[in-house]
């Protein structure tokens, strides 16, 4: 539910702004000027509150509705309860996103965890690092030596930029964040925990053991960009870790040296990819796929939850499976189990007999 006493809205939007907005037609005007200053799931609804229904495999939560309004599609707008102002969209969802953006703008851009401005007093800056105006370094957070900060940046407490880092404008660098040997584009969002540009796991064989290969190249993180928290991303060997423009990163993703990541990825969390993996322009990953080194993913490929991946998938490819194969494979395969599943079992049963 939408708590008030984390997330209060920014203000009231009327049905008549939110159709504007979002482009959606509202089937009557004479609900134009009707208040709504909430968003809610279809099991916590009321007065004030906007909803989405999507489609007609979903059409049965109208019935019952009590909502103030319903965005829809237009295939199921007739059956909404009287009373309720229906906004008709094309995509419900996205458009259920947008006013929820505009209403709780702190939940998608944190706000500073202090009533401070500007630099604090109780952050540490070194005299050689540029901080533009319009940055806040909270308290307790680090700027190394050289480092740059752009305007609208905020810097949560106890978050450390190294030295010589380049962090650029309207981004987020969340608590407890550490960024070492990175340039970071604008609007780039990192959130708590997340370690950025520690080295990689490089190691040569030695006469005592496994012995270090300096880790010296970089992180080059592009626009619009966002990481979850506990996210690791470790900076290059030799040649760089690029993280594409416009990629989404979930928590808990362990993303390994001269990983290169194209534009407008999607990776669910507790994904692993191993050393100078490349994925193409938007890829996604499910939850907990693990990346063989070396291995490139096309783009616009797609590779289920849990999938092992050990070898190049092309283009657009749907693959999944541990190891992972092309999907019509995969599901031909453990068809094919289950029948020896189911074979076996009968015959087992018959011998009983």
């Amino acid at each position: 539910m939408t708590d008030p006493l984390f997330f209060e809205p920014a203000r009231t939007f009327t049905v008549g702004e939110i159709a504007a907005l979002t482009g959606a037609d509202l089937a009557n005007a004479a609900y134009a000027q009707t208040p709504v200053d909430r968003i809610t799931s279809l099991a916590e609804t009321g007065e004030g509150a906007l909803v989405f229904v999507d489609g007609k495999r979903n059409a049965h939560y109208l019935a019952n509705l009590k909502a103030t309004a319903v965005l829809c599609t237009a295939d199921i707008a007739d059956q909404a309860p009287a009373g309720i102002a229906v906004l008709v969209s094309k995509k419900p969802q996205y458009a259920f996103a947008t006013v929820g953006r505009l209403l709780f703008p702190t939940a998608v851009r944190p706000a500073p965890l202090t009533s401070e401005t500007g630099v604090s007093d109780r952050a540490y800056v070194d005299q050689s690092a540029s901080v533009e105006a319009g940055a806040i370094i909270e308290p307790g957070a680090i700027v190394g030596a050289g480092a740059e900060i752009g305007s609208g940046t905020l810097v949560a407490s106890n978050a450390v930029i190294g030295r010589n880092c380049r962090v650029g404008r309207d981004c987020y660098i969340g608590p407890n964040v550490s960024v070492q040997y990175a340039l970071v584009g604008n609007r780039v969002f990192i959130y708590g925990g997340a370690q950025i540009g520690q080295d990689g796991f490089g190691f040569v064989t030695g006469p005592r053991g496994p012995e270090k290969m300096p880790q010296i190249g970089r992180v080059i993180i592009q626009d619009d960009v966002e990481i979850g928290a506990n996210t690791t991303i470790d900076r290059g060997a030799l040649s760089d870790t690029i993280i594409g423009e416009g990629t989404k990163i979930d928590n808990l993703v362990q993303i390994a040296h001269n990983v290169r990541l194209g534009r407008g990825c999607v990776i669910a969390g507790h994904c692993g990819l191993s050393g100078s993996v490349t994925l193409g322009d938007y890829v996604m990953l499910g939850g907990r796929v693990g990346l063989a080194d070396h291995v490139t993913i096309g783009t616009g490929a797609a590779v289920a939850a849990a999938s092992g991946v050990m070898h190049d998938i092309p283009d657009g490819g749907r693959w999944g499976g541990m190891p992972a194969q092309p999907m019509k494979d995969f599901f031909r395969e453990v068809t094919y189990i289950r029948k020896l599943v189911s074979g076996s079992r009968k015959t087992r049963e018959g011998s009983d007999d």
